[in-house]
């Protein structure tokens, strides 16, 4: 989480959590594909295997997100950049970000994604992402 607060949310945009990405994780659809995804971030940050498992599309979502840390290895999650939200239909859309994260006392590891979204029921639900 942004150290600058303990409210703060973990997605960067510098606001309290319950007032950006807290109001998704608790039901509120999210109104676009970045939206979601940087409250995805954020459910990686916190843990929150449900809301990962609501948010990604039913045919793609692997059966374990191996969200556990392993023995000594506690995971710290450094901070996340949007570089660009594509609409490129009328229900999907592509984030590009890179997301930092550092694991066990190990040196930090940038995870650069180019994701892809649809919406589904009115929803926006992650379909898969490329690593760069």
């Amino acid at each position: 989480m942004n150290r600058s607060s303990p409210d703060t949310c973990p997605c960067g945009r510098g606001r309290r959590y319950p007032d950006c990405c807290g109001r998704y994780h608790a039901g509120q659809p999210a109104p676009d594909a970045e939206a979601l995804m940087r409250s995805r971030y954020s459910a990686f940050v916190l843990k929150d295997e449900a809301y990962l498992r609501a948010s990604w599309h039913p045919d793609t979502c692997p059966p374990d997100l191996q969200l556990q840390d392993a023995p000594g290895a506690r995971t710290v999650w450094l901070g996340l950049t949007v570089k660009r939200h594509v609409v490129t239909g009328p229900d999907t859309a592509e984030v590009e970000f890179v997301a930092r994260y550092r694991s066990g006392g190990a040196a930090a590891v940038k995870l650069h994604e180019v994701s892809r979204f649809v919406r589904s029921d009115g929803r926006w639900l992650y379909l898969d992402g490329l690593h760069r």
